[in-house]
């Protein structure tokens, strides 16, 4: 890879990852907002399910933008909007209020992946595609691990509000340093004016609602984020409740779960490249089943041993985002059809944040009725289902560009 691709993959590593600050927050402050308001879990289910409303909203909307406003412009954007509405969000009290704000970050957050991808696809060819993204999806996890460990040093020092305000600060820094560094193309492609010429919104929109393969990718995606903002979303709480640990230390611990997360997410990119012959869905659905494997355990590991916990949420981690990754970025950037990279990865993302939506609402009423215990087995059976949406896409690959054929010589009459 050359010198100028690595540059690019790693400001995106960082431009994209340095969202999950302001976003992966929450789950540092919900125990506090509900001591302090004393909201129930359904209660707290609305205002997390808000937030994958707007962004899978803002996916579809945004994975079109893409195709058709700088990535620089749509990155800063989403960057300074989710810091601001978070510093607002620490300020609020009433419920409404909180769910409002934070379906307002969740469309700011949503303006972060697609633009990414779009730079991703126009600078980075199918050969090596997976490993790129995979690098730029570990992004994500490990300033996932970082931000559960500030926003619970935040919550605990602070109050449930340091979780927003300190996170805040991280992600605004981020994006002026996105804005010196980000380019959308490689110099070659900007200098000779080889960029794709982008299609009428209709169309585009077309094509990819008609793209069969991307319904499929979608449905397995909202599935697994069901799964994923179980954990995510509720499994410090989940910590804290069965373990009795306080805040800090629970989500110390929840740490471990992106670092997992670092390892699954390059990993299933390599190995589909090397193993599968660029293949994605053989790598998601074996992955998958293996989450629902292991998360019907996970409870019962929770409650009788917290050393055994850590080594299982680094496994979880593992899981779910090698399988993540690639249906977020790399399958669809691989099957949508020519020039809509963007706009496909949009499209399953907005599936896939209506089932983390309808997750993050079911996993609120499942612990006010039943326990945690149903809940997580909701999880593991969200997974099961996920592998099998996937499945027929076992054997699908990349449409790669068909050289035009080199004419025969001719003989020259004499």
């Amino acid at each position: 890879m050359p010198n100028s691709e690595r540059a690019i993959v790693w400001t995106l590593w960082l431009t994209y990852g340095a969202f999950y600050f302001c976003r992966t927050n929450i789950s540092a402050a919900v125990p506090g907002i509900q001591d302090e308001f004393g909201y129930s879990k359904t209660q707290i289910g609305l205002v997390l399910g808000a937030l994958k409303l707007a962004y899978g909203l803002g996916q579809l909307i945004n994975g079109q933008l893409a195709e058709r406003i700088p990535a620089r412009w749509l990155l800063a954007t989403g960057m300074f909007g989710s810091a601001a509405l978070n510093v607002v969000f620490g300020f609020g009290e009433a419920l409404y209020f909180l769910l409002f704000v934070w379906a307002a970050n969740g469309y700011s957050q949503a303006l972060g992946w697609t633009p990414c991808m779009r730079v991703a696809a126009n600078w980075f060819p199918v050969e090596y595609r997976g490993r790129a993204i995979g690098i730029i999806g570990t992004g994500y996890q490990a300033l996932a691990a970082v931000t559960f460990v500030v926003a619970g040093w935040s919550a605990e020092h602070f109050g449930w509000r340091g979780a927003f305000h300190v996170p805040a600060i991280l992600l605004s820094l981020t994006g002026i340093f996105m804005l010196f560094c980000l380019r959308e193309y490689p110099l070659a492609v900007q200098s000779a004016d080889l960029r794709p010429p982008t299609a009428p919104l209709q169309a585009n929109l077309l094509v990819t609602l008609t793209n069969p393969r991307l319904w499929l990718l979608a449905g397995s995606l909202g599935l697994l984020n069901a799964c994923r903002y179980g954990f995510v979303d509720w499994g410090l709480t989940h910590l804290k409740e069965t373990q009795g640990i306080g805040v800090g230390r629970a989500a110390l611990n929840y740490a471990i779960l992106p670092v997992g997360g670092i390892a699954g997410a390059y990993g299933a990119g390599w190995m589909s490249d090397r193993w599968f012959g660029g293949r994605r869905g053989p790598m998601i659905s074996i992955l998958l089943a293996s989450l629902g494997a292991v998360t019907l355990f996970y409870d019962g590991v929770a409650r009788s041993s917290p050393a055994a916990t850590v080594l299982v949420l680094m496994l979880v981690g593992f899981l779910i985002y090698g399988p993540q990754v690639l249906l977020v970025g790399t399958a669809p950037a691989d099957l949508a059809r020519r020039g809509t990279a963007a706009a496909a990865a949009g499209f399953v993302n907005f599936v896939g944040y209506m089932g983390a939506y309808s997750g993050d609402l079911l996993t609120g009423r499942l612990v006010d009725s039943y326990g945690w215990r149903t809940a997580v087995l909701a999880w593991a059976g969200c997974a099961f289902a996920a592998a099998a949406f996937c499945a027929p896409l076992w054997n699908a690959t990349a449409e790669r560009p068909v050289a035009a054929p080199v004419p025969e010589p001719t003989l020259e009459r004499r």
